[in-house]
């Protein structure tokens, strides 16, 4: 393929989760598909694919689904425990910073000095010189931890009623593994010692974000006693818990984060 990338977001949109965005894929309006692929130059060897892609066919969605779910396989996957951790902590310190100094800082502090807020203008690297009018529908701040890009603006022109998307990176480092570093036996029981071998199990368990009664399943407690571990967590500033529609979401915070690299946490 050659020119300019599918826009899968704008095909599989903003979802919690990767079935959710595969269904989106294999249900999206024709219409749609069809003004994604129109601007792309394909190899003429996959043109019979992506013409059937692009006209609806429900095999060669299929297709490309389950391609989507193999990269995410092999390439999200494998890092998603760490990179959850860090977007989580990256977060936190915005909400830090809203509540020190408002927007203001807030903007002023997105990876600069790639970004600079001048006010009333926010500048971003784009391809090429392009003025975007928020007209009232706010801007998104992503924080990213697979884009090849520092930073990205991703936008829209047809859809309006979508507000622009800033991505910003949420590590200065490569992400390795696939999920806490290993620890000796010490430090292990020195952390259990701290908080309690099921109190410690549960900090593990907010650092891929759960709700109570995931908590619960994962920790084999009552929910009663999930919540109570997890108000324990939170008076001590060890995870953040925010209500989402009917039940509640329990996230580590950057100080429970250094806590649990101090040794890797075994399953309860």
């Amino acid at each position: 393929m050659r020119g300019p990338g599918l826009d899968l977001l704008a095909l599989m949109g903003d979802v919690p989760s990767l079935d959710h965005a595969v269904d989106n894929l294999l249900y999206a309006p024709v219409s749609r598909l069809r003004r994604e692929f129109e601007g792309l130059d394909f190899h003429p060897g996959h043109l019979p694919w992506a013409r059937r892609v692009s006209e609806g066919d429900r095999d060669a969605r299929r297709e490309l689904a389950e391609a989507v779910r193999a990269c995410h396989r092999l390439t999200v996957e494998p890092y998603w425990h760490r990179g959850r951790s860090e977007l989580v902590a990256l977060s936190t310190r915005c909400a830090h910073l809203m509540l020190e100094g408002g927007i203001d800082l807030l903007l002023r502090s997105v990876c600069a000095p790639l970004v600079r807020w001048r006010p009333p203008v926010l500048e971003a690297p784009y391809p090429r010189r392009v003025e975007v009018r928020l007209q009232g529908r706010g801007l998104i701040i992503t924080p990213t931890v697979f884009a090849k890009r520092p930073v990205s603006f991703l936008w829209d022109p047809l859809d309006t009623a979508q507000p622009p998307r800033l991505t910003v990176p949420a590590l200065r480092r490569p992400l390795a593994g696939t999920g806490p570093a290993e620890a000796d036996g010490s430090a292990v029981r020195n952390l259990e010692s701290l908080l309690g071998r099921t109190r410690a199990a549960a900090l593990q368990v907010t650092a891929e974000g759960c709700t109570t009664s995931e908590l619960a399943r994962r920790l084999n407690v009552t929910a009663a006693a999930a919540s109570q571990h997890a108000t324990v967590l939170r008076n001590t500033d060890l995870i953040t818990t925010s209500r989402r529609g009917g039940s509640v979401l329990h996230l580590i915070t950057p100080l429970g984060l250094a806590l649990l690299r101090t040794g890797a946490l075994t399953e309860p």
